[in-house]
């Protein structure tokens, strides 16, 4: 347990970071994942294996890189192989053992949309960075870990594009399109995390972050939430997550390069 004060997005962090295990290769995406990943290898995790999509293998950088194309990757990891051989010879045939996918909007089945919002797909409201390897992620890691703020806006009861299947319209349907890995199994959020029931594939509210309630959360999702019976609150951050968090967003927060 903390001593200090945090934030809804730290905890967010931590819980995400606590999901990844030793030992595992995961496919880190930029932003709140790779944040979450470089924690947990400073912490719990020193023998998790970060994947970028720019071909980086067992890339160990000692700050947040700025993007899949930060020469930080390259410098640090234990092979740099092209963009085709990271999703031909790793990630299709089911190697990568965790993904990790932010997204502008998400389903009660866990799929999700970082395309396009309102309108329709040629004249939206907004075009958004698109797919890039986010479909291949869901369909072929062996789990994956969806980390998004929880609005209304994003959590929605229907997507305006489907970029990344979770699990369709929920269960069999991943089976049905022949999608190897197993799908989602957490939404990490700021106010608690969401896990697919086992029955129907419905993600349901499982945890609460300390601070945030049932009622926070009902009214964040765009459809009628279901909250598990037994609903613990999570441990808060300890200080060592806290301080080492705080170390590596410094990193980007005063331009460090080191």
């Amino acid at each position: 347990m903390t001593s200090q004060e945090f934030t809804s997005d730290e905890m967010m962090t931590v819980a995400a970071a606590r999901s990844l295990r030793d030992g595992a290769a995961c496919f880190v995406g930029i932003g709140l994942p790779s944040t979450a990943a470089n924690l947990a290898r400073r912490t719990h995790a020193p023998n998790l294996v970060l994947i970028y999509e720019s071909g980086t293998l067992g890339a160990k950088p000692d700050r947040l890189p700025l993007s899949i194309g930060d020469g930080v990757l390259a410098d640090t990891a234990d092979s740099v192989i092209s963009v085709p051989e990271i999703f031909n010879y790793w990630l299709q045939p089911g190697r990568i053992d965790i993904g990790f996918l932010g997204g502008a909007q998400v389903d009660r089945f866990g799929n999700i949309n970082t395309t396009v919002i309102g309108g329709d797909y040629a004249n939206p409201k907004v075009r958004l960075p698109g797919a890039g390897g986010a479909p291949e992620i869901a369909a072929s890691c062996r789990e994956v870990l969806i980390v998004m703020r929880m609005s209304s806006r994003s959590f929605v009861e229907k997507l305006d594009f489907v970029t990344s299947v979770g699990y369709g319209s929920g269960n069999g349907d991943r089976e049905r399109l022949g999608l190897r890995g197993r799908g989602p199994v957490k939404i990490i959020t700021d106010l608690g995390v969401l896990e697919p029931d086992p029955e129907t594939s419905e993600f349901t509210l499982t945890r609460l972050n300390p601070g945030a309630t049932v009622e926070q959360a009902r009214e964040a999702a765009g459809w009628p939430l279901k909250v598990a019976a037994d609903l613990p609150v999570q441990d808060a951050p300890t200080d060592t997550e806290l301080t080492v968090l705080r170390e590596l967003k410094a990193t980007i927060d005063n331009g460090e390069t080191k």
